[in-house]
């Protein structure tokens, strides 16, 4: 079974995920913010990274660049809504420096799966 680190500092988008992933089949574990996610990834076997973009501590562009250091194969779902600018900046910088994938919020279930199901394979 496959194992899904859910980096997200949103109470509800980071439940929303998780719900979502594990009725799909999947393992999950979660972070709140990008030093959270960067350490349980350091010790938690992961096949994926979903990390939201705007974040207290640890923003999620920081947490990839972080998160691809160590592994370089690492598949990576960037998510964002914005936040000072439009969430496209945000989602093309991370696709710059690792993201597989990006998704604007709201995204939708069908947007989630079909991202986690092509980079799984």
């Amino acid at each position: 079974m496959a194992r899904v680190l859910i980096i997200e500092d949103d109470n509800e988008v980071r439940e929303f995920l998780q719900s979502l992933l594990e009725r799909a089949g999947y393992e999950t574990v979660t972070a709140v913010n990008g030093k959270e996610g960067v350490e349980l990834f350091r010790t938690a076997v992961v096949d994926l990274v979903i990390t939201d973009i705007i974040m207290p501590e640890k923003d999620g562009i920081e947490t990839i660049m972080d998160m691809k250091r160590t592994n370089p194969g690492l598949k990576v779902i960037a998510i964002s809504g914005g936040g000072r600018a439009e969430p496209e900046n945000y989602l093309h910088s991370a696709r710059l420096l690792g993201a597989d994938r990006t998704i604007r919020k709201p995204f939708t279930n069908e947007d989630i799966l079909e991202a986690v199901g092509t980079l799984l394979g």
